[in-house]
């Protein structure tokens, strides 16, 4: 039976040839699809805690955070997305706009521009922003953020998960259209208008 992959406010349709990449052939349902998925993001939390002073901002480092997460689900996990979305750069731009992110909170965090907490938020809205890879981008830019604020000493976020760190480190899961996807999507919102204070306390509640 194929399974029905409807999408909720803020998340990306996939194209067939996305879908086609799915790996597990048991999965019927959208809740099974999303336990599923967070099994697999597990194994990579595992998998974070084990790298020694990872390079964050790199691409390497992207592109194989997103094939931990994602890499027993999707065919494609951990390349680059090869189309157009409602969201998101040019497709074609998406290795110079992360060289260039990379680059510029690299700086950032060089010069302490802004604080650490700051410093994260940001990359986070403007890797959504990007969007590099067909799907899983706000799970992915979310435990690359933590990924972040941890190597400047900091604790991961808590994703509106009551100051519970990182929910264990995975970035928070957000996937269910409850109240707390709500918040966190507004957050981003503000920040596409260059407003981060909600988005700083949302990363922190």
């Amino acid at each position: 039976m194929a399974i029905a992959l409807d999408e909720q406010d803020g998340q990306t349709p996939l194209d067939p040839d996305e879908k086609a990449g799915l790996i597990p052939e048991h999965l019927t349902t959208k809740g099974d699809m999303n336990d599923w998925e967070q099994e697999n993001i597990l194994r990579a939390v595992r998998w974070l805690k084990r790298v020694r002073a990872p390079d964050v901002l790199s691409e390497g480092f992207c592109r194989e955070l997103h094939k931990q997460m994602f890499g027993k689900t999707w065919a494609w996990a951990g390349t680059f997305r090869k189309s157009d979305k409602s969201i998101g750069c040019d497709w074609t731009q998406i290795g110079v706009k992360l060289a260039q992110l990379f680059g510029n909170t690299r700086w950032w965090v060089d010069n302490a521009t802004f604080p650490p907490d700051e410093i994260a938020a940001r990359f986070h809205r403007d890797l959504v922003w990007i969007h590099p890879f067909p799907n899983g981008n706000g799970r992915h830019a979310r435990m690359m953020a933590d990924a972040l604020v941890r190597s400047q000493g900091q604790a991961a976020f808590s994703w509106g998960n009551g100051g519970n760190g990182g929910n264990g480190g995975n970035g928070g899961n957000l996937v269910a259209a409850n109240d707390v996807r709500a918040r966190y999507l507004a957050a981003l919102r503000a920040a596409d208008q260059g407003d981060y204070q909600m988005l700083l306390a949302f990363v922190r509640s």
